[in-house]
């Protein structure tokens, strides 16, 4: 309790500017998860401010002598170490993973190659970089067998992502990822219950089952109230849990994540979870789902915003001489 109230008073001092908005395809989440951090400072006591992220962003942060950056921005640049990378230069401390963390995080290739590499189970894959002309050369060297999930390497909000179960809605799903980034990411379509894990200060939270109505859990799903249930805790076994819980930290822990993210799975038919992503900026609007399982842990919205602030820092070391 002492080392918390230290921390409070520590922050109570500085100055917050809370970053949102950016040029991303998700910026109006971004607004919505924004508005929602900067209340629950407000409500705290904290000095904090909205600041929307423009090419002059930089200007913004030294006008108004912030001193901690809160990062509420999803997509690029939140997420994929450009802000991070900026705050470093200014030595302003931030929330969340450093540079390296969230660069490799937003790319699902890259992400995917170094769980790979660490044994952890996520669904094969290929991927492409190419031109829009290029796409058609792409379908030829498609070898993930139907159906299959064809995404863009490195956006968010499940934007760009269609499964895909003929060879006739290839190239159409192609074309729909292309829009969103120029890197492709195929990988097997695993059927199963979709489940996702937080993970808040290298601590797991509670595990939450997502069930779209649609059947797929699309950006309307997402981001649209009643369109999905969310079940909290959810009817598993307890060592699946555990394995559940376990793999969302190395996840994070491979990919050098830092104070919070959100780990995304697929649990098959035979109870065997496969990592799909990790976000890094998990989203703090209404619907959203690190707010609710930490709930169900027992930590507030205010409180649970004020423990990410908590862990601001800044990732990269001085280097003097």
């Amino acid at each position: 309790m002492e080392e918390q109230n230290n921390l409070k008073e520590q922050f109570l001092s500085k100055k917050i500017g809370v970053l949102l908005g950016g040029p991303s395809s998700e910026q109006e989440i971004s607004k919505k998860t924004g508005a929602a951090i900067l209340a629950a400072l407000k409500r705290q006591g904290y000095n904090a401010v909205s600041l929307e992220v423009t090419d002059t962003v930089g200007d913004l942060l030294r006008q108004h002598s912030i001193d901690v950056a809160f990062i509420a921005l999803h997509g690029s640049p939140g997420e994929d170490g450009t802000i991070q990378g900026m705050l470093e230069i200014l030595r302003i401390p931030y929330t969340g993973s450093g540079v390296l963390a969230s660069a490799l995080s937003l790319n699902k290739v890259a992400a995917k190659k170094i769980f790979f590499y660490h044994g952890l189970p996520t669904p094969a894959f290929q991927s492409f970089r190419a031109e829009k002309n290029e796409l058609r050369h792409m379908q030829t060297q498609l070898t993930i067998p139907l159906p299959c999930v064809i995404k863009p390497a490195d956006e968010g909000s499940t934007l760009g992502v269609n499964i895909v179960e003929e060879k006739s809605q290839i190239m159409e799903a192609l074309k729909k990822a292309h829009q969103q980034s120029r890197e492709i990411l195929i990988e097997t379509f695993i059927p199963g219950r979709e489940l996702t894990v937080g993970v808040l200060n290298d601590f797991p939270l509670p595990i939450v089952e997502i069930k779209p109505k649609g059947g797929f859990y699309d950006y309307k799903s997402k981001y649209t109230h009643g369109e999905t249930e969310y079940i909290v805790s959810p009817d598993i076994l307890s060592r699946q849990a555990d394995e559940l819980k376990d793999l969302a930290v190395m996840a994070c822990h491979v990919l050098g994540c830092k104070n919070v993210a959100r780990v995304d799975f697929i649990l098959d038919a035979n109870g065997s979870p496969f990592i799909l992503e990790v976000n890094t900026i998990p989203g703090m609007t209404e619907t959203s789902l690190l707010p609710m399982a930490a709930k169900q842990a027992g930590i507030n919205f205010d409180h649970l915003v004020e423990k990410i602030l908590w862990g601001a820092s800044l990732h990269t070391p001085v280097r003097l001489g």
